[in-house]
């Protein structure tokens, strides 16, 4: 190791000379040591403390005893091994002064001399701690100790064909340690003739992506690199700076730019960047600076005689309100500066300091999923993003200009094309899940809590499209709306109505429902209708419906008008008013609190005995349930008549409704009554939802007015939730992120399969649902922003120790969440780096929540949250606002994140899928069909058997062979096929430097043809592309006539559909097992229904492949038109070279 020291100091000195070159660092406040600026040092000897990507498995092999577990959230008391750590909420102002941030690959490669301690992985899943660096000339790799001399302990980087990110070699994928890899800390070098791997795991992210561009570099410039380092770095950083330091002090009447601009004017400079870090945090930053600036000039400041001269000192003193513009570019850098964004840079640059307009196009093709890139769209980005004048003229992006796009409206996670109305509108209003309130006029707690005329405007400003009245006989005539026999003062029905005409169709078009709890007399009935009639008018919508009719209307059809559901009377002799069930959802909470109430008022008054008799009652209520029969009352007929398509009635069971039920009839459900519905009969209630509109009332004992978990009910098709807008939390998150994805109308369309007449769904199911292909979510938590100290919080100063929870909310096979570790105290800029995949069996009923956390010893407190339907996300590199308890974005706060979706076949655990372990075909599994036990039915179905084996065979082999081949090109499962040609484009260059391989792109299926002798290893990969073109071609090809088959068969099923209980009798079928028969038809048709739709989607998919290998083919000139120009170039390399 001696050896290596001399020749790092050598080194250093060099790295020392690039920076004083480029300006890049500013002014060096430390004291030189023997390898240069060891700022990087420190920043990874931070990263390798906090980023940890250790496993506890590795950790056990090499101590004494293995990390504790990360504790749940729901843990208020955490694992006594920290109670031990003295770890105080103090005052912190960033970073420290040692703590550089990595930003251009001098950093890397400085890093990269100094060394560092990597895992590496063998064949035989043997892990070996080495210690690698880089050698005096920065011409090998080099490791110790080693059983090898010293001489062949090394990698000369002139061998180096690839440095590939991720557990993506043949290595990683049949080691028995690959589950307990980071595939963010994991990387590989890929050398020599035969294609031999290192493979490599780092403390953290951070150092892997340190190794990763620093080793491309290298391989790229080779011995010019420090050259090239030298004239590049930071350029175009660099010259924007200078002009906006000599422009704000040109505008403060600074006559000599070299004495600085004012402290606060620079920091005013520094927060019009990055406005999220704090201006105390800057200002003290600057005078760190000042101060040691100051210590190093101090022995200037005696005289001769030794005697401080004060004048001097006087003059300093003001010098200090003044920053140079090297303190200026140094303050900047580490304000300004996210290593994880120029990690991120270098991937797409080829190896540059910015991205130039072909960088860029790859970048939104490959990662950020757009279509129809172009150069102009790049032209156009770089426009409205880089802030260098230098940058925009020549059409580049820079790393400041890159953070900027990346920061804007246009990579945020959600999906701008779901802030308008994208969902088809013109289907039956129970298709449709409908924002609802519950007790509307409440905006706090149910039983004393103030009722407000603000709690319809902010509902119905929300998208809310059904409210909620409840009418009692008034002083003078007047109708009051309240909850009965509560403390909550009521209001004047006139101003209810008035409020919500005024306000029904500010956010939504689409039809409004009221809610009517009628407790009036005739009298005041009267004074009700003539209220509705006069403020409502024509928007009332009052149509009889029509008896032949089998559902209600669209909301496109009832566009601009206020449906009525309450109580209606049906045909009567001369219009005589009639007598009805009253609805008292109130009075139940009143009368079940009666029947437990066995004593007198509690001590503290009637209001605090209310309260402890409704927390005792549930479990009286539950063990005996009180039968509460309903009162009758008088109905106006002139307001019967206003009630038109939402008339209530009474839910007796699922049989009595499918009989006799109407379309426009709707039942409304107790919370308690629906969830244990939900429970015993999911698939009774979901069919019983296709047809007719359900609503779900929160339980009377929430007198809190907390709020059920709207999951639940929908996912049995229940179509109207009533929700306490007023109560914040994860309940009302849920549900206002749902009725977002449709332009936030109120109105989302149901999931297909709970809309289909003929059809078998669950809600209950934990497993994957029949005919939904599940998807992968792959979320990659990268880092955060200004994350601010919980609101309200205990603990002193402003530090936060965040962590992140991905959760993902369905159906219950959906249901999971992941953590990431602990960030100790950094709000402003934490790095997580950590993955995390989910099978997703339902996306249409899916939602991901990134909640932020505080990690406290007494309890973690909550940051902040944000929820977005799977519908809405946008693939690739986005942010994420982060959302305070009530909804309200945080200022500046946001997470940075990867997202991508891809099939089944796109991850799982390739040690286990790999090339070297395959499933056997007679292992495939294939969806069977249920036997109804109707000869005539069962004869048809099996029929259908060779046609849904061939459609999986077809469908699964083509989704394999495109994932041998993903592997072979050395990218990770989210990866798409651009991104894997585009990744083989690296390694196919022979030691000429002319391709080894080009695509043929004159046939609709690329071909991919060897222009010389081949390697093993491209000879795999030629002959793995081939296997792929020819399934795809397959799907392509017999796809039409596998899919023509099964929908014959499914339109002969569907002939026995409407007598096929009656052949089930006829059969000898009785009860439970006509009921089976006609669940196992619905399940068969749904079967059928699903492999057609996923043969479509497979011959869809095989068309964008064969698209993406086209374009991937152009844009990495690999095509037999590009190989003139790659020679030219070649041969420009190989004489800079000589």
């Amino acid at each position: 190791m001696a050896e290596f020291g001399e020749n790092n100091s050598a080194v250093g000195s060099q790295i020392a000379g690039w920076k004083a070159a480029s300006g890049g660092a500013g002014m060096s406040l430390e004291t030189p040591v023997s390898n240069g600026n060891c700022s990087v040092s420190d920043t990874v000897k931070r990263v390798q403390h906090e980023s940890s990507c250790e496993s506890p498995t590795w950790e056990s092999a090499g101590s004494d005893s293995a990390p504790k577990p990360i504790p749940r959230r729901s843990s208020l008391i955490k694992d006594g091994s920290r109670a031990g750590r003295d770890r105080k909420k103090t005052v912190s102002f960033s970073s420290s002064l040692s703590e550089k941030k990595i930003s251009s690959a001098a950093d890397c490669i400085h890093s990269m001399v100094e060394g560092i301690e990597l895992k590496k992985i063998r064949t035989n899943s043997r892990v070996y701690q080495r210690y690698y660096l880089l050698d005096a000339g920065l011409q090998a790799l080099c490791w110790e100790p080693s059983k090898k001399e010293s001489d062949k302990a090394r990698i000369s980087l002139a061998s180096i064909r690839e440095v590939r990110t991720g557990r993506n070699t043949e290595t990683f994928r049949t080691s028995g340690v690959y589950e307990q890899i980071s595939e963010d800390c994991a990387f590989s070098i890929i050398y020599g003739e035969m294609y031999e791997s290192l493979d490599l795991v780092a403390n953290s992210a951070e150092v892997a992506n340190i190794w990763v561009t620093g080793l491309r570099y290298l391989m790229q410039y080779g011995k010019h690199a420090l050259d090239m380092l030298a004239s590049s770095q930071d350029s175009l950083r660099l010259g924007w700076l200078e002009q906006m330091f000599s422009s704000a002090a040109d505008s403060d009447g600074q006559e000599d730019i070299e004495e600085g601009i004012r402290l606060q004017l620079a920091v005013k400079l520094i927060r019009s960047v990055n406005p999220g870090v704090g201006g105390g945090k800057v200002e003290h930053r600057f005078k760190e600076l000042q101060r040691v600036r100051d210590r190093m000039c101090g022995p200037t400041l005696d005289n001769e005689s030794g005697v401080k001269d004060h004048g001097e000192n006087k003059r300093l003193i003001g010098r200090n309100e003044q920053v140079t513009k090297e303190e200026f570019i140094e303050v900047f850098h580490d304000f300004c500066t996210r290593p994880e964004i120029y990690f991120l840079l270098v991937q797409f640059s080829s190896n540059k300091e910015f991205l130039d307009t072909k960088d860029l196009m790859r970048f939104l093709e490959a990662e950020q999923g757009m279509a129809q890139v172009s150069e102009e769209t790049s032209l156009k980005l770089m426009q409205s993003h880089e802030p260098s004048e230098e940058g925009r003229q020549q059409g580049y992006l820079s790393l400041d200009g890159f953070t900027s796009y990346l920061t804007s409206a246009e990579c945020q996670l959600f999906d701008r094309e779901h802030d308008a109305v994208c969902q088809d509108m013109s289907q039956p209003l129970s298709h449709y899940y409908i924002s609802s309130s519950h007790n509307t006029y409440l905006i706090e707690d149910q039983f004393r809590g103030p009722s407000d005329i603000s709690g319809y405007i902010r509902a119905l400003k929300m998208g809310c499209r059904c409210v909620e009245v409840d009418v009692w006989d008034g002083p003078n005539e007047e109708p009051l709306v309240c909850t009965g026999r509560t403390l909550s003062p009521p209001l004047a029905l006139q101003y209810v109505i008035e409020a919500i005409g005024r306000f029904a169709f500010v956010a939504s078009q689409y039809p409004l429902i009221i809610c009517i709890e009628n407790h009036c007399s005739l009298q005041q009935q009267k004074v009700m209708w003539q209220h509705l009639m006069r403020i409502l008018g024509e928007r009332l919508y009052t149509d009889l419906p029509y008896d032949g009719e089998s559902y209600l209307p669209s909301p496109h059809a009832l566009r601009h008008r206020i449906l009525l559901k309450g109580k209606n009377l049906g045909p009567l002799p001369d219009g005589e008013d009639g007598e009805v069930s009253e609805e008292d959802e109130g009075a139940e909470m009143i009368q079940r609190m009666k029947a437990a109430n066995s004593a007198g008022p509690a001590p503290g008054g009637i209001e605090k005995d209310m309260v402890q008799k409704s927390v005792s009652f549930t479990a009286v209520t539950q063990s005996n349930p009180v039968q509460l029969l309903p009162k009758r009352f008088q109905l106006l007929k002139e307001l019967s008549d206003l009630v038109s398509l939402c008339r209530s009635t009474r839910f007796i069971d699922f049989l009595t409704s499918s009989k006799s039920q109407n379309p426009w009839e709707l039942c409304s459900f107790h919370e308690s009554l629906a969830v244990r519905l939900a429970g015993e009969s999911p698939g009774d209630f979901v069919n019983h939802n296709k047809r007719f509109l359900s609503r779900v009332y929160p339980s009377p004992m929430r007198i809190d007015s907390s709020n059920m978990n709207p999951q639940d009910l929908w996912k049995c098709g229940c179509q109207i939730v009533s929700m306490n807008f007023q109560t914040a939390g994860l309940m009302m998150d849920l549900n206002t992120a749902w009725f977002r994805q449709n332009g936030s109308c109120g109105y989302v369309l149901r999931p297909a399969i709970m809309r289909q007449e003929v059809s078998y769904f669950s809600g209950d199911t934990r497993e994957t649902v029949p005919g939904v292909p599940p998807q992968l979510l792959h979320v990659k938590v990268i880092s955060g922003q200004n994350l601010p100290k919980p609101k309200g919080s205990s603990a002193k100063g402003d530090v936060v120790d965040p962590y992140v929870y991905v959760e993902i909310h369905g159906i219950p096979a959906d249901c999971t969440e992941r953590r990431t570790r602990t960030v100790t105290q950094n709000g402003d800029n934490p790095v997580f780096d950590e993955s995390f995949e989910f099978q997703i069996n339902l996306p249409e009923l899916a939602m991901v929540r990134f909640m932020v956390l505080d990690d406290d010893f007494i309890g973690d407190e909550f940051i902040g949250q944000y929820t977005i339907p799977l519908e809405c996300l946008q693939p690739g590199y986005r942010h994420v606002p982060i959302q305070s308890l009530t909804g309200e974005e945080l200022p500046h706060a946001k997470l940075f994140v990867h997202v991508a979706l891809t099939n089944r076949r796109g991850g799982g655990k390739p040690h286990k899928r790999g090339l070297s372990v395959r499933k056997a075909r007679k292992g495939r599994d294939y969806t069977a069909l249920r036997d109804l036990d109707v000869r005539a039915v069962d004869e048809v179905f099996k029929m259908a058997a060779p046609p849904l084996r061939e459609a999986t065979d077809l469908r699964e082999n083509m989704q394999n062979s495109v994932a041998v081949f993903r592997e072979l090109c050395g990218v990770s499962a989210v990866a798409n096929l651009m991104q894997c040609v585009l990744a083989l484009g690296s390694r196919v260059s022979g030691p000429d430097g002319a391709p080894l391989l080009l695509f043929d792109l004159r046939n609709h299926y690329p071909t991919l043809e060897p222009q010389g002798p081949l390697p093993d290893v491209l000879r795999r990969v030629v002959s793995t592309y081939e296997m792929m073109v020819q399934a795809s071609r397959a799907v392509i090809e017999l796809s039409d006539g596998i899919y023509d088959r099964i929908l014959h068969i499914q339109t002969m099923a569907m002939e026995f559909h409407e007598k096929l209980q009656s052949l089930a009798e006829k059969e000898g079928l009785r009860g439970r097992k006509v009921s089976r028969a006609l669940e196992s038809f619905c399940w068969n048709i749904t079967i059928l229904k699903g492999q057609t739709d996923l043969l479509k989607r497979a011959k869809a998919e095989v068309q964008d492949n064969m698209k993406q290998v086209h374009d991937a083919a152009l844009t990495g000139n690999l095509t037999k038109e590009s190989l003139g120009l790659r020679r030219v170039r070649s041969q420009t390399r190989r004489g800079q070279d000589d």
